[in-house]
C-alpha cells in the first residue's frame, strides 16, 4: 500500500530537503532564514493549513502567520529581517577598498575618501584578503622591482583585558608611508615601501620616526624627558620588553617608548587609560619618538601583558633607586601614609574606614612612601588594613632601595602610634617619629627656646620641652612637648636621640607634604582608578566575633540575674517577720537551694564562655563565606607610571621656580608648560623641540632659563641616543 501524502521536514548533512509525498518540494542549507521563510509562505498559499505547517518547521502558528504577513505588505524584503545596524559599507565598496589598498592607497586615505573610520576600512580588508601572487611562469615574468605588496606575517591577536572585537584580527595589506604632511616616518629596515602600522593590530603604531617634523599639541611634555634620561627611566623600561610574539614571532610594540607615552599622558593630566581615545595620538605617541600611540584596543591588553610578564614593584623599587642616586636627599627623611580607595562593584571585597565619608566601606588600600621633598619612593597597594600591618613590607622595599646601612628616619601620624610600629621601625634599623596620642602626658622639665633655620635661611623659633621617657610595651624614647601661650598642645615621641628638637618638630611638620602629595596624586594623576576588575574569590578567613560567644554571653548574663534574684529573695525571707517561724524556716530551705543552684548554673556558664575563643574566621561564622582578592598586578604597573610622571613634574616645578620665585602658583605654571604646543623635529644626529612661548613674559623668561639649563645635559628618547634640545619661539 503507497504511502499517504504528507509534508515532511528533513535534515541531512546541514541541508534541509521540504517534501510532499515522493516529490521534494524545497531544498536548502539549514543557516539560510530566508529560504526557509520562502518555503513557509509557499507551502501555505499552496493550500497547506498553517497549523500542519507549523509544527513540521517545529515553530508556532502565530510565528508563521507572522510571516505570511510580511510577506504580503512587504514581498520578499520583509522575508529576511535585518537585526542589529546597517553595514557602513556595501560589498563592492569593500572590494573597491581592497583594489585601492593593493595599489598601494594607506587606510587613511581610504577612509577619508569613504567617510568612515580607520577601524571600519581595517574590517573591510579584513573581510576581503588579498589575491595571492601567481606561481610558475607569470610569477617568474615579475620582477622584484614591480612587485609592491609586502608580506606580512600573521599570527593570533594577543591575549589581554580589552575587547579586540571580532575585526580586530591580524591584517594582509600592502601599504606605503602614513600621509602626514611634511613628515617621514620609518618604521624598520629594509628596502621598498614601509608597510603602515596599523593601530588595531599587535603591532599598531610601533613605527619609529627616524626623520621628519612633527606639530605637536603637547610638545611641551618633552620636558619630561629630561627627568626620565636623568634616572634612566628608558633602560628599566626596556628590560620589560617582550620583543616579540610568542605565538606568532611578530615585532610587538616598542615597549619601552610605549610606557615612557603613557606616563607623559598621565603628566598631560589623564586619569585613566581610557582618556587616550580623547587625545590626539599622534602627537602622544610624537612624545616618545613614535609616530601614532595604538589605539585603546591594543594598548590595553599590551600593558596588560607586560604587566603580567614583570613585577611592577621591582620597576618602582629600580627607579627611586635611580632617582635618589641622581638626587639623593642628604636628611634621609621619608613618610609613610595609608590612602583607602573605596571600591562600588558587587564583589565581596575587604571594608576598610573611608575618612571621607567617617564609615566603613568596601576598597582597597594604598599605602605611600615619599621623601623629604614630596618625591614618592614605594608604595604597596593591598586590602585595606592599618599601618601596624602596611608598614613592615614597605620598610622592606625602602632597605631595597637606601641601601642596608642608610640613616632613615621615618614619619607618620598618630594613627600609627604603636609599640608594634616602634618595635618593626627598631628591627629595621629605622628610626621614627610620630605624634603621641591620647592625652598629653606631664612633662618633668621646663621649657626652652628653640630656634631651626631650614635650607632658605627662614628661621622657627619654637618653645619646647625635651626628655626621655619610658613607653609601654616599647621602651626609652624620646618626648617632645611644644609650648604655645604657655600651655602644651601636643607631644612629638621620636627614637632619633641625637638630632636637634626645634629640627625635628620641623620635620614631623613637613608630614603634609605626604597629605598634599596623595591629594595630587588623585586629583591629576588618577591613583584611585581601578585599572582591573579581575579577582579570585577565596575563603574569607578575617576574625570577626564569635556568635557563639555572643550567645553564651547572653547565657552567663541571664544566670548572673538569676543568681542575684535569687540572692535577694533569700535576704527578704531572712528579715522578714510577718510570717510564722516554721513557714520562714522552710521557704528559707527552699530559697538556699534554689541560691545553690543558680550559682552552679552560673559557675557552668562562665566557664563554658572561657572556653569559647572571642574571634573566628569569617567563613567559620558563616560556612561558605567568600572574599574577592582584586589582581593588582596591572594596577600596579600603571600606579608605576603615575608615579613616575607625578616625579617628573615635581623635578621640573623644583628647577623651574629656581628662576620663577613663585611658590604659590608654580606648579600650577609647570603643569601648563607641559601642554605647549609647538614641533618635534627628528632628524638622524638630534631631536629639536620649539616650544611656543607663554602668554605672559615673566612665564617665557623662566621657560627661557629652563630650558637653557636643560641642554646642558641633553635629554634622549627611551631606546635613542640622539640628544634631544629646547627652544622657545621668539615673539
Amino acid at each position: 500500500m503507497a504511502e499517504p501524502d504528507r509534508l515532511r521536514r528533513q535534515v541531512i548533512e546541514g541541508t534541509v530537503i521540504v517534501s510532499y509525498g515522493p516529490g521534494a518540494l524545497f531544498c536548502y542549507d539549514v543557516k539560510d532564514r530566508g529560504m526557509r521563510n520562502l518555503a513557509l509562505v509557499a507551502i501555505t498559499n499552496a493550500g497547506i493549513p498553517v497549523k500542519d505547517v507549523a509544527k513540521t518547521f517545529g515553530l508556532t502558528d502565530i510565528y508563521v502567520s507572522e510571516i505570511r504577513g510580511r510577506a504580503r505588505d512587504e514581498g520578499s524584503v520583509g522575508l529576511v529581517k535585518v537585526v542589529g545596524r546597517p553595514a557602513k559599507l556595501s560589498t563592492r565598496q569593500a572590494l573597491t577598498i581592497r583594489k585601492l589598498s593593493d595599489a598601494g592607497m594607506s587606510q587613511s586615505a581610504l577612509a577619508k575618501k569613504y567617510k568612515v573610520s580607520r577601524p571600519v576600512i581595517a574590517g573591510a580588508l579584513s573581510a576581503h584578503p588579498p589575491v595571492m601572487a601567481p606561481t610558475g611562469p607569470e610569477a617568474d615574468a615579475e620582477t622584484d622591482s614591480e612587485r609592491t605588496d609586502v608580506e606580512v606575517e600573521v599570527g593570533a591577536v594577543p591575549e589581554g583585558d580589552g575587547d579586540l572585537g571580532p575585526d580586530s584580527g591580524p591584517e594582509l595589506e600592502p601599504r606605503g608611508h602614513r600621509d602626514f604632511p611634511g613628515t617621514v616616518f620609518t618604521a624598520g629596515p629594509g628596502p621598498g615601501p614601509v608597510p603602515e602600522a596599523d593601530d588595531r593590530s599587535p603591532q599598531g603604531g610601533s613605527g619609529r620616526i627616524e626623520v621628519g617634523e612633527v606639530a605637536c599639541r603637547y610638545a611641551g611634555a618633552m620636558l619630561a624627558h629630561a627627568f626620565f634620561s636623568r634616572i634612566g627611566a628608558g633602560k628599566v623600561f626596556a628590560c620589560l620588553d617582550t620583543g616579540h610574539s610568542p605565538s606568532s614571532g611578530r615585532r610587538r610594540v616598542d615597549d619601552s617608548a610605549l610606557l615612557c607615552a603613557v606616563s607623559l599622558m598621565f603628566s598631560l593630566g589623564s586619569s585613566s587609560i581610557e582618556s587616550a581615545k580623547h587625545l590626539d595620538r599622534t602627537s602622544l605617541g610624537a612624545l616618545a619618538g613614535l609616530d601614532l600611540l595604538p589605539e585603546l584596543r591594543t594598548l590595553r591588553p599590551r600593558l596588560a601583558a607586560i604587566a603580567d610578564a614583570c613585577d611592577p614593584l621591582a620597576v618602582q623599587r629600580t627607579l627611586a633607586t635611580a632617582m635618589l642616586t641622581a638626587d639623593a636627599p642628604a636628611l634621609g627623611i621619608y613618610y609613610v601614609d595609608d590612602h583607602f580607595v573605596p571600591y562600588g562593584g558587587a564583589k565581596p571585597v575587604g571594608k576598610g574606614w573611608n575618612t571621607k565619608r567617617k564609615t566603613a566601606m568596601p576598597g582597597h588600600g594604598d599605602t605611600l612612601l615619599s621623601d623629604y621633598r614630596g618625591r614618592a619612593v614605594a608604595f604597596l597597594t593591598g586590602e585595606p588594613s592599618g599601618l601596624t600591618k602596611t608598614l613592615p613590607p614597605v620598610l622592606s622595599q625602602l632597605r631595597q632601595i637606601v641601601g642596608a646601612s642608610a640613616p632613615i628616619l621615618l614619619g607618620f601620624d598618630r594613627g600609627g602610634a604603636y609599640a608594634s610600629v616602634f618595635t618593626e621601625c627598631q628591627k629595621q634599623n629605622v628610626d621614627w617619629i610620630t605624634y603621641r596620642r591620647g592625652k598629653l602626658t606631664f612633662t618633668t622639665t621646663q621649657p626652652q627656646g628653640h630656634t631651626y633655620v631650614d635650607g632658605h635661611a627662614v628661621a622657627t623659633r619654637v618653645l619646647l620641652t625635651d626628655e626621655q621617657i619610658e613607653f609601654p610595651d616599647y621602651g626609652t624614647c624620646r618626648q617632645l612637648t611644644l609650648f604655645e601661650h604657655g600651655k602644651p598642645v601636643l607631644q612629638v615621641l621620636t627614637s632619633d636621640l641625637k638630632a636637634p628638637a626645634a629640627a625635628l618638630l620641623i620635620w614631623l611638620r613637613a608630614r603634609w607634604r605626604i597629605e598634599n602629595a596623595f591629594k595630587d596624586l588623585a586629583h591629576n594623576y588618577g591613583i584611585d582608578w581601578l585599572c582591573d576588575y579581575t579577582a579570585a574569590l577565596i575563603p574569607d578567613v578575617t576574625l570577626v566575633a564569635n556568635p557563639a560567644r555572643t550567645a553564651a554571653k547572653k547565657l552567663r548574663d541571664q544566670a548572673k540575674t538569676d543568681h542575684a534574684g535569687a540572692q535577694n529573695a533569700l535576704a527578704a525571707l531572712s528579715t522578714s517577720t510577718l510570717r510564722p517561724i516554721s513557714a520562714l524556716n522552710k521557704q528559707i530551705t527552699t530559697a538556699q537551694r534554689h541560691l545553690t543552684k543558680t550559682a552552679a548554673t552560673l559557675n557552668k556558664h562562665e566557664q563554658n564562655l572561657k572556653s569559647i575563643p572571642a574571634k573566628v574566621p569569617a567563613n567559620q561564622a558563616k560556612p561558605g563565606l567568600l572574599r574577592a582578592l582584586p589582581a593588582t598586578n596591572r594596577r600596579t604597573l600603571q600606579m608605576v607610571l603615575r608615579l613616575l610622571a607625578y616625579n617628573s613634574e615635581l623635578f621640573l616645578a623644583d628647577h623651574l621656580n629656581a628662576y620663577l620665585k613663585d611658590p604659590n602658583e608654580y606648579r600650577a605654571h609647570t603643569r601648563n608648560f607641559l601642554h605647549l604646543p609647538g614641533t618635534i623635529t627628528y632628524t638622524p644626529t638630534h631631536i629639536k623641540v620649539t616650544l611656543q612661548p607663554p602668554a605672559n613674559p615673566r612665564l617665557t623668561k623662566a621657560l627661557t632659563h629652563l630650558t637653557e639649563e636643560l641642554n646642558h645635559t641633553p635629554p634622549h628618547l627611551p631606546g635613542d641616543l640622539r640628544p634631544i634640545s629646547y627652544h622657545i619661539t621668539p615673539n
